[in-house]
């Protein structure tokens, strides 16, 4: 059998034996982007992607296909939702005009406010903030993927490897990781629930007694908080300052970013310690 120059020996084989691989890796993600994402339009971009693999694999570099595969298929996945842009300006705009409500709302009542406090500070529905805060949690969950799927791409397709890349996305999965265990109770619950276990809204909010709408306010509360945990540690300069430097929300936030910091270095001493065992055994 010959084969085109530009196709390699036994691709055909590899994109017909993995056309499954891009239908799961495209439910995969319908589950965590809005409903008015085209199936139709991620499918064709997963499938222009496994032909890609197929065509430019090397065996010899030791990356199981499937694993390979994956890696460009995501990558193309996520560069398609790019383009679409759905998280557009005007959603993250109207997130920074809440986020600034809710910061001057703390101040204020000493307390989180409601999603409907903040919605009449606005001038919107709740239910309109609840939207918005969703549309910017999945874009920031898909934007963490991103970076991993692109790293892992970066490592598989290059042939020289930059170690400092890998180990500084080593250390904010483990700032992140960190950061969430150290959230208040109800909010680490929302984190885990919702991004981790993937349960759905209504579940947690059931579980949680409380409304959907508090079940979003929370999540973008835990994620304002996270975000700006993971910068405290690894870039100041990203930190807004507190609406009120001396108030008791202010000084919640800074108790916060210690307990994260004092958890990794905590980390840090384990790992030290764990190497000197490991030395003074040997």
């Amino acid at each position: 059998m010959t084969h085109d120059n530009d196709v390699p020996p036994g691709s055909e084989a590899l994109i017909v034996v993995h056309v499954p691989l891009v239908g799961h890796i495209v439910r995969e993600t319908m589950a965590r982007v809005p409903s008015h994402v085209d199936r139709d339009d991620l499918s064709s971009a997963g499938l222009a992607a496994l032909v890609q693999a197929a065509h430019a694999y090397d065996p010899d570099r030791g990356v199981p296909f499937n694993r390979y595969a994956s890696t460009r298929i995501r990558g193309a996945i996520l560069d398609e939702l790019r383009s679409v842009d759905w998280a557009s300006r005007s959603v993250r705009r109207r997130a920074r005009e809440l986020d600034a409500t809710r910061s001057r709302l703390a101040s204020t009542l000493g307390r989180p406010a409601t999603t409907v406090e903040v919605a009449q500070a606005c001038g919107l529905s709740a239910e309109e903030v609840a939207a918005n805060d969703d549309d910017v949690a999945r874009a920031q969950v898909l934007s963490l993927h991103a970076s991993e799927d692109d790293t892992l791409a970066d490592g598989l397709v290059s042939s020289s490897p930059t170690p400092e890349v890998l180990l500084e996305h080593r250390e904010r999965l483990t700032y992140l990781t960190e950061a969430i265990a150290e959230l208040p109770e109800r909010l680490r619950h929302v984190v885990e629930q919702y991004f981790l276990a993937e349960r759905p809204m209504a579940e947690i909010a059931a579980t949680l007694g409380v409304t959907e709408s508090r079940v979003s306010q929370l999540r973008a509360e835990a994620l304002v908080l996270l975000r700006d945990a993971l910068n405290h540690e690894l870039e100041p300069d990203l930190v807004p300052e507190a609406a009120r430097p001396g108030g008791a929300a202010a000084r919640r936030r800074e108790a916060y970013f210690a307990a994260v910091a004092a958890r990794h270095a905590s980390g840090l001493r384990g790992q030290a310690a764990g190497r000197s065992t490991i030395t003074a055994s040997a």
